[in-house]
């Protein structure tokens, strides 16, 4: 049927889209004040009419997406990049989707502009007659008093747009939003670039960015992990090519959106070691990209004229609980078990999660290293296995190691079960940007439907010529 061909996923997807779009409208993370006129409360009826259409176009999205995809697996070629505008030019101009998130990046930008400091304290600070502050009145509870857990390039980047747009909701989240296509744009770049491995750069783009988890929390939610992503991946593609200074300054600048990108380091760290050999090798993979990069760290900081407050606030988004984040959830409930203040237990559990997760790091680093595997492929997975036991977790951190694993080996078998949880963790957030009981039931059928389709069409198992390309290992 049309329906099942690559040109009908297409036209599917860019329906499904466009619903969301509109269903945004009514349904979408409005803000409490400052609207225009364009996004303010509908009624209730309204309301619920446009989740249920944004539910539908969601997975309409999802269905074209997961199909699209086999059907490139299996072989088809086809416009990825006219696909992806297709799906992403409905989200240009709707309201926040799926998130509060940038009403705190705009009130952040604001704090900055303002002479605050964003590090000290959150947009509760901003008065009536402070610009952002309709912003601030819109950041989500658990955000008001909660300091900035960015880094100052990021921050930077929210003034510029607060004083272009004079903190007015509406052109400052569509300023935001033009931040979100350009860190699309440096995610396209870099896929391509890296080439994809076993199945083509096209694939790549498909899982990497054409994913709808993308397309809802980056485009459509504006969070930053987008901009964070594309220029880690920029780096790391340039780090291939030979160009490991620049690359790493790259890596050094996405460390100041989120910290996260750090684990790069390691990884251009083993590049730069199996490049040289020897000794010398080891030594100067080990130092020089973290001098690299902690020199991007200091400039930007300065230039920025924010301080070092994020050396401090890195951890305070895991004093919230999270319930995908495993380690918090055991933690929790052997502490309820064993005490009678369970936070005591539950931060123990976190930190024995985190020890686990740079262990698993330092292993694939190793493996990496050894040449038994692609130190692309070994950041993406290191990505994975932060994100699994991080204290904190939310459904858009997935993509950090599902774009990293897309550019090295998306045909693999990694590749197929990110497209798994991808598909599942669109429905754990509503529109409005809360999280429904039955985001997760959703998400568990589409999990199980999922494993079920891993059993019955294999992707390759990646070899070890696969693992390791020589192509790469030339650039090296």
């Amino acid at each position: 049927m049309w329906v099942f061909s690559a040109s009908g996923c297409r036209w599917l997807g860019a329906a499904g889209s466009l619903a969301v779009a509109v269903g945004g409208w009514a349904a979408g993370t409005l803000p409490v004040r400052g609207g225009w006129g364009l996004w303010e409360p509908r009624g209730s009826a309204l309301t619920v009419a446009g989740a249920v259409l944004a539910y539908l176009g969601l997975t309409l999205l999802v269905a074209a997406w997961w199909r699209y995809g086999v059907l490139l697996a299996r072989g088809a070629r086809d416009g990825v990049l006219g696909t992806l505008a297709l799906w992403t030019a409905p989200l240009l101009l709707a309201p926040p989707l799926y998130s509060a998130d940038v009403y705190s990046y705009v009130a952040q930008g604001a704090m900055v502009l303002e002479g605050h400091d964003v590090y000290g304290g959150g947009p509760s600070v901003l008065g009536p007659g402070d610009l952002g502050a309709d912003a601030a009145a819109s950041v989500g509870g658990h955000w008001t008093d909660t300091p900035a857990p960015y880094g100052p390039v990021f921050l930077l980047l929210a003034e510029v747009v607060v004083k272009a747009t004079g903190g007015a909701i509406v052109p400052a989240v569509l300023g935001m939003r033009l931040i979100a296509l350009g860190a699309l744009a440096l995610i396209v770049w870099a896929v391509r670039g890296l080439g994809g491995g076993a199945g083509g750069p096209d694939g790549a783009v498909w899982l990497a960015a054409l994913n709808p988890l993308l397309l809802i929390h980056v485009v459509g939610g504006m969070h930053n992990d987008g901009l964070m992503i594309g220029l880690m991946l920029g780096g790391v593609l340039l780090a291939v090519r030979g160009r490991w200074v620049l690359g790493c300054v790259l890596v050094g600048l996405a460390m100041m959106v989120k910290s996260p990108a750090a684990v790069a380091l390691l990884f251009v760290g083993v590049m730069i070691a199996r490049r040289d050999g020897g000794v010398r090798g080891v030594v100067k993979g080990l130092v020089l990209p973290g001098l690299v990069a902690g020199g991007v760290a200091v400039g930007a900081t300065l230039a920025a004229g924010t301080g070092f407050g994020w050396l401090r606030t890195q951890s305070v988004a895991g004093a919230i609980h999270t319930a995908l984040s495993v380690t918090s959830d055991l933690g929790l409930a052997l502490g309820l078990l064993v005490a009678d203040d369970p936070d005591p237990v539950k931060g123990v559990v976190q930190k024995l999660g985190l020890v686990v997760a740079v262990g698993l790091i330092l292993a694939l680093a190793w493996r990496s290293w050894r040449g038994a595997l692609d130190p692309v492929l070994g950041l993406g997975l290191s990505l994975v296995a932060l994100v699994a036991l991080s204290p904190m977790v939310q459904p858009w951190y997935l993509l950090w190691g599902t774009a990293v694993v897309a550019a090295a080996a998306w045909r693999s078998r990694a590749g197929q079960l990110l497209v798994v949880l991808s598909a599942a963790l669109v429905y754990e957030t509503a529109p409005s940007g809360r999280t429904p009981w039955y985001g997760f039931v959703v998400a568990g059928v589409v999990v199980a439907v999922g494993l079920l389709w891993m059993r019955r069409e294999r992707w390759p198992v990646l070899t070890r010529r696969d693992a390791v390309p020589d192509a790469t290992r030339a650039r090296t």
